[in-house]
């Protein structure tokens, strides 16, 4: 009677240490690579973006300093959602063995959060609806400021409450099952990648929401008010 083959156990810095990942392939990519392409590439967005909202605003246009910060927010999001996120949504299975850039990305923001090297069902659905619906979306809010259209806030509004709600998700699975994916306390895994770099997407976006809240509720309010006057 022969012995059955035991799965074999491939040597990872992933959390928990017992994790099996017979697929992968460690990157070979110093971390400080991938970090300097995410925060360049997010840097030139913000810098572009920027440069464009003072032509925008030299043309008549009259965004604030926060209004540009948030069109800011909004297309390094863009970015974000539709580029890196869509990445994972689309060869999560992929990703372990995978060498591409985008794929050692993961990988190494995966030291902070192995659901995302396991391809987790929860964090695969939670990054394929913020790929296909805020990444888009979060560009036509971009759009719609530029081009002063009606319903802007109402997308700002939209995306916001759609990043906090899946973000508020993301951290409460993972505390709900112990925070068994990541090395706990961890300066730079824990602390920056998982805390901090999520952790923007529940301060921003609930200050946006208040934001989108204050101008449709005094837009109603007018409106309310030329009613009245016309009765």
């Amino acid at each position: 009677m022969g012995l059955e083959a035991k799965p074999v156990t491939v040597p990872h810095p992933y959390w928990p240490r017992d994790l099996e990942l017979q697929h992968y392939i460690p990157n070979d990519r110093p971390m400080w690579q991938i970090l300097a392409f995410l925060f360049s590439v997010s840097g030139a967005l913000l810098a572009l973006t920027w440069l464009v909202l003072g032509w925008w605003n030299r043309k008549g246009a009259h965004f604030g300093t926060w209004r540009s910060l948030a069109l800011c927010w909004f297309v390094i999001c863009g970015f974000i959602h539709g580029v890196i996120e869509g990445w994972f949504s689309l060869y999560h299975t992929e990703i372990p063995g995978d060498q591409a850039f985008l794929s050692q990305l993961w990988k190494e923001y995966a030291k902070g959060d192995s659901r995302y090297i396991i391809a987790d069902n929860f964090t695969v659905c939670m990054e394929t609806v913020t790929a296909i619906l805020w990444g888009p979306l979060s560009l036509w809010t971009v759009l719609a400021f530029l081009w002063q259209q009606p319903h802007r806030f109402l997308l700002q509004l939209t995306v916001s409450l759609g990043q906090l709600y899946g973000d508020i998700l993301y951290f409460y699975t993972e505390y709900r099952d112990g925070f068994p994916h990541g090395e706990m306390g961890h300066p730079v895994y824990f602390w920056f990648y998982f805390v901090f770099m999520n952790g923007l997407w529940i301060v921003i976006p609930a200050l946006l929401i208040l934001d989108a809240w204050k101008h449709l509720s005094a837009s109603q309010s007018a409106m309310d008010a030329g009613k009245s006057k016309r009765h």
